[in-house]
């Protein structure tokens, strides 16, 4: 999904920069790309994709700290266990960069 959007963004933004259509195009450009991230529809499915993604991303580093730990430098795996037991009792609420995780 990720780069399929990059490359549309790409392909916008090539179209724009190239074309000889000149302000109007570019600004008629501009509205419909306003228009297509304000509505609801696409703003409920990214949203949707968001938490898809952090829910995976959540299973897979569980799944790969709990296969690596014993592999791992004693220091390291202190580490991810007291991120995990961190994550745990402040329920996900925010990361190392105090950004929420909804």
């Amino acid at each position: 999904m990720r780069y399929r959007l990059t490359f549309v963004i790409g392909l916008a933004v090539g179209y724009v920069l190239g074309t000889r259509a000149g302000r109007e195009r570019y600004e008629q450009l501009k509205k419909t790309a306003r228009e297509i991230s304000q509505n609801p529809a696409v703003r409920n499915t990214a949203e949707s994709a968001a938490q898809q993604g952090r829910h995976f991303a959540g299973k897979a580093y569980h799944t790969v700290s709990d296969k690596v730990s014993d592999r791992v430098p004693t220091s390291v795996a202190d580490r991810v266990r007291s991120l995990r037991e961190r994550s745990a009792h402040n329920g996900g609420a925010e990361d190392d960069w105090g950004t929420s995780n909804t």
